[in-house]
């Protein structure tokens, strides 16, 4: 059985087929598609959007850098299990991407990118806001998103599009893989008809999958963690990916290690857990950076350990200091010659709770004072940051978080990517709940918070 529809009319269908589920929970791969509409797109997917708005759902957009940022705020905020479409005119519109590529790509989030492209039959060369390459017919101005996609594919004939599909979906809802993913479609193969195997949109599931440990590495594990006498973990975004925040606690309530946050790991634990000693790197607390310095093991789960988490790799300066990374992707789980254990974050933390618990494992009650006692010494600097002295007087940047501080509940979410803001709220803000604290600080990217 076949349908006769065109490429557009054939990916939007797709596309609305397509679910992801973990832990028993089942979702919409792709919950809306934004777009802006101009030459490229709007005689393809336009149309197709058109037609179908009960299949697709539709976000019209003013800004392509901002329809990117609003697509990956929902991603990150959906734990990485649903995402948005962004649809563009070839040209400007396609280059406007770039951008929020780049930060979905760094910071491992989805995003699904739809730029029109050229004409793949040249009837018209060049075309409108065709850049022309002397050296090369086969380029064009999406090229630029190549780099900065984990997927990238240019559908130049209909039939193409199914694999090309498919491998679309598999990189969006792969933990270890994931970020932005292009489908460049020219303009007359948007619009050009083709009949489809009805197979190609049926209901199809992407379990997303919490692999554990190698039992090999696990028990190495274990044994590095009872043989260390000074551990810290470093939590990661992974962290919150994975939704392993209460297997984290659980960790650190029954080792009492205490736990320090990367930017993206931030909220991991609530800011009152007797466990948690804030951020760590150049904006991180003075409790955790002196944790850090003179740690004989530091236990990386779901970081990347990136410049400003090491210090640019001053911070960690204990001569015999070790690294035990538990990360999904083996990449990041090797850094720093660290000893990888390659597992989900939440099922690992589990797995390395279970077996510690079989040796009544916990760190000295000496080395839990220390951190505890530090905790409150700059619990104490940050009510005097927090404090206004003078009410008539321009306030400081922290006094301003602190008039925050005593508004916000755990309901409420801190958006943030930029300038010096970062700064202070890794090392200050006292987070409430696992989702509070939003920062995009992986690229940094000006302009992120307002469409996220």
């Amino acid at each position: 059985m076949t349908t006769r529809l065109t490429v557009a009319q054939a990916l939007v269908r797709f596309l609305a087929a397509q679910y992801t589920e973990r832990d028993g929970v089942r979702q919409r791969l792709i919950g809306a598609t934004w777009g802006i509409f101009g030459h490229g797109n709007v005689a393809g997917l336009g149309q197709a959007l058109l037609e179908h708005p009960e299949e697709m759902p539709y976000h019209q957009g003013r800004n392509e850098q901002a329809m990117v940022h609003a697509a990956v705020g929902y991603a990150r905020q959906s734990n990485r299990l649903s995402t948005h479409a962004v649809t563009t005119s070839i040209g400007p519109g396609a280059t406007n991407l770039v951008t929020g590529a780049a930060l979905a790509t760094v910071n491992h989030l989805p995003v699904l990118l739809l730029p029109g492209d050229i004409f793949a039959t040249r009837p018209a060369d060049p075309v409108l806001q065709q850049l022309e390459v002397p050296y090369a017919g086969d380029v064009s101005v999406n090229d630029c998103l190549r780099p900065v996609s984990r997927y990238f594919d240019r559908i130049t004939r209909p039939e193409a599009l199914i694999p090309s599909a498919l491998n679309a979906m598999r990189v969006l809802t792969d933990p270890v893989e994931t970020g932005a993913v292009t489908l460049a479609l020219p303009q007359d193969v948007q619009a050009e008809a083709y009949d489809w195997p009805e197979e190609f949109f049926a209901e199809r599931v992407w379990t997303v999958r919490r692999p554990g440990a190698d039992p090999a590495e696990l028990a190495e594990a274990v044994r590095t963690i009872r043989a260390a006498k000074r551990p810290l973990v470093v939590a990661g975004g992974g962290v919150h990916h994975s939704r392993a925040e209460e297997a984290l606690a659980e960790f650190a309530e029954t080792t009492g290690i205490p736990v320090a946050s990367t930017q993206a790991g931030k909220g991991s634990l609530r800011h009152d857990h007797p466990q948690d000693v804030g951020g760590i790197g150049h904006t991180g607390t003075a409790t955790a950076d002196e944790l850090a310095r003179t740690a004989d093991l530091v236990i990386g789960v779901g970081t990347r350990y990136t410049d400003f988490t090491t210090a640019s790799g001053t911070l960690f300066a204990n001569p015999d200091v070790r690294f035990l990374n538990l990360n999904i992707a083996p990449f990041d789980g090797h850094k720093l010659a660290g000893q990888a254990l390659i597992a989900d974050a939440r099922s690992g933390l589990q797995e390395l709770t279970d077996a510690l618990r079989l040796h009544a494992h916990r760190v000295a009650g000496t080395y839990a004072t220390e951190y505890t006692e530090d905790k409150e010494r700059w619990e104490q600097r940050v009510d005097a940051c927090y404090e206004v002295d003078e009410p008539d007087i321009r306030p400081t940047q922290p006094q301003v978080l602190g008039a925050l501080d005593e508004l916000v509940d755990e309901s409420d979410i801190l958006i943030n990517a930029a300038g010096s803001l970062p700064g202070d709220l890794h090392k200050l803000w006292r987070t409430r709940s696992r989702d509070q604290y939003h920062l995009e600080y992986g690229y940094s990217c000006m302009g992120y918070e307002i469409p996220a």
